[in-house]
């Protein structure tokens, strides 16, 4: 994506069902979760790079041995930082205590972050906000090892005004009005009710308070937990959580909005937001790992038992489909196959665009992220050129010579390498005029790839803000003197923000948006923008189960394509030679592309919770007041 956007965080969670006796034994090393881990954050990289942090907690500990550890960075690199003080610690002690270095026994009981059960996060921050309290995981902490409460999750909720005044009512005190405290203050609050009552049966019983505590861990149910918490969440999560006495549990949300995949055997059972990252650190099959079903929590018991729970009653699944055209890595199998697929399906607007004229025209792409798709899209323009050879050779009529069929068979798509990203450029002044010089700059171009008057087809994975294309890439593109240079989006055009964990808030930041205002202006249909504006301020008062999204009517006067012309007008810089022209994927293919990842409100508007209606209303409302916040 040439428009970089920060999005949703990854979790990785580690459950080891052996003592790490047997991991020492079979595989040489008692830290064999905590290399896994590290591996695990790692494949999911690309899903967070403002922050990580990983807790563990430690099976079976004396009282006054520390069971549970922390650790969280900010640091340029988090994971590598993470890793590094873990590796320092576990180094110190062994320099200190040589004797620990072959006692898995001692490793344990000694030293901090080797335990049974991990949890690990890597953090795009939403709101701005980068500082090591904003890390996950949270920790809430309780003299009683049952309340200890580790939460880390990929997830945005819309009612956090909501769930924060149920808090106060119940006469909590919660430090913060963010989604993450409250969620954490949530699952507590009916964790220390659940705790509390154990306690008062299991007394009836005849246990003293001692004799208590490992029942209470025996018979917590943490579905039910689960299920009183989050009961009025609205957003879009997959939610992981330890407690302290060694239960663990990962809660997604009913729309299946937030990916969430999970893999057991005898000795691990294993949590990620991603597919591959399960496959390449345990090595096992595609068929191998699950997916947690929408409204479903998989619940692993202190004593090893693994369990999947409905929580709350599955909705209409919406699962994110940008997840499957940018944002998950695309060594997913299923995945690779969509992101071609969505590259196929846009050769026939491609070959519009160009009069057919494949011999005249290069293809490429923009930025390494868009190559898949790129891929599918020089597949079909293969076929089409097979067909076309296939029907000029049957139309001769006679036998044809060598050099003709060479002359016919020599002629195929021709692709180049025509963009390359300078990262090691850096953009570091902010002046705007300073600083727009150095933007131009961010991409190379390989001269001598498109001859003069060529087409030049560029395709990119989304097209969000288009700053980039505007100040950069369609500047540098002009160097190679093409007639035309053809943008060509995988995804649709996003029109709408993003409340379950993508940062897309500002409906203003879209260049959709600023097209659809432009020609409203052109149109002189203005006073249709204040009459949506006065139908969203109508409805902020009204419960989100009615909220209705009047911000679709503002695009609803023009059609796709008179809003891609538009985007193509206004990304043209003042001074570029070549025609420029924007075409994007349409809904259709994209769901045919993506068949089971079906939520599209940022393209469509039809969001999955009654909460999105609201943000959506509110960031119109903020648009029209000149207000530069978020909707959420």
């Amino acid at each position: 994506m040439s428009d970089a956007i920060k999005h949703e965080c990854g979790i990785s969670l580690i459950r080891l069902l052996k003592p790490l006796e047997y991991y020492q034994e079979k595989y040489g090393s008692g830290f064999y979760g905590v290399n896994k881990m590290y591996l695990m954050m790692e494949k999911q990289h690309n899903r967070g790079q403002d922050g990580a942090g990983f807790a563990s907690i430690k099976l079976d500990m004396e009282a006054g041995e520390r069971y549970m550890s922390r650790v969280r960075s900010i640091d340029q690199q988090p994971i590598q930082d993470i890793f590094a003080q873990i590796n320092d610690r576990i180094n110190t002690s062994f320099k200190e205590n040589p004797e620990y270095i072959n006692d898995v026994a001692k490793q344990k009981k000694h030293i901090p972050y080797i335990g049974e059960v991990l949890l690990g996060h890597v953090r795009y921050g939403t709101f701005g906000k980068n500082s090591i309290e904003s890390v996950h995981p949270f920790l809430r902490q309780n003299n009683w090892m049952h309340r200890n409460l580790i939460v880390a999750g990929n997830f945005n909720m819309t009612n956090v005004n909501e769930l924060f005044d149920n808090l106060v009512q119940i006469g909590q005190h919660p430090k913060e009005k963010a989604d993450t405290v409250t969620v954490m203050e949530k699952i507590g609050h009916f964790l220390d009710d659940a705790v509390a009552q154990l306690y008062k049966d299991i007394k009836k019983e005849g246990f003293n308070k001692r004799e208590a505590s490992p029942l209470i861990a025996e018979r917590l149910n943490v579905g039910k937990i689960l299920r009183r918490a989050a009961k009025n969440f609205d957003g879009g999560y997959a939610m992981a959580g330890l407690l302290g006495h060694g239960d663990s549990f990962v809660l997604r949300d009913p729309a299946g909005i937030r990916p969430a995949y999970y893999y057991k055997d005898d000795e691990i059972a294993v949590v990620a937001s991603e597919r591959p990252a399960i496959q390449t650190v345990f090595n096992v099959n595609f068929d191998d790992v699950k997916e947690l079903d929408p409204g479903h929590a998989i619940i692993i018991k202190k004593n090893g038992k693994v369990k999947i729970k409905r929580i709350l009653e599955p909705t209409e699944r919406k699962a994110c489909s940008f997840e499957r055209i940018y944002f998950s890595r695309g060594s997913d199998k299923e995945i690779y196959q969509e992101r071609k697929m969505l590259g196929k399906l846009l050769f026939p607007l491609i070959l519009k665009s160009i009069d057919n004229d494949i011999k005249n025209t290069v293809f490429s792409y923009i930025p390494n992220t868009a190559e898949t798709s790129f891929f599918g899209m020089v597949i079909a323009a293969q076929n089409y050129m097979n067909k076309k050879k296939e029907e000029q050779i049957l139309s001769i009529g006679r036998k044809i010579t060598r050099e003709e069929l060479h002359e016919i068979l020599e002629v195929r798509p021709r692709i180049e390498k025509v963009a390359i990203k300078d990262a090691k450029l850096r953009t570091f002044i902010t002046q705007d005029s300073s600083r727009d010089d150095l933007v131009a700059h961010v991409y190379d171009i390989s001269y001598g790839s498109v001859k003069e008057n060529d087409n030049l087809v560029i395709i990119d994975d989304s097209i969000v803000r288009g700053t980039t294309l505007q100040k950069s890439i369609l500047r540098i593109l002009d160097r190679l003197l093409p007639k035309k240079i053809i943008v060509v989006s995988s995804a649709p055009q996003i029109r709408y923000p993003d409340c379950y964990g993508i940062d897309m808030a500002k409906l203003e930041d879209f260049v959709a948006f600023k097209a659809a205002l432009a020609l409203h202006e052109e149109r002189n249909t203005m006073p249709l923008v204040e009459e949506i504006y006065k139908k969203c301020l109508q409805q902020t008062s009204t419960h989100d189960s009615e909220v209705v999204n009047y911000v679709k009517e503002f695009y609803a006067p023009f059609t796709a394509d008179e809003i891609s012309d538009k985007i193509g007008q206004l990304l043209s810089p003042p001074d570029i030679k070549a025609q420029v022209q924007v075409i994007y994927q349409n809904i259709e293919n994209l769901h045919e592309a993506c068949p089971k990842n079906l939520g599209d409100w940022y393209f469509t508007g039809n969001y999955p919770t009654p909460g999105g209606n609201r943000v959506v209303n509110r960031a119109f409302i903020n648009f029209f007041e000149g207000k530069n916040e978020r909707a959420y």
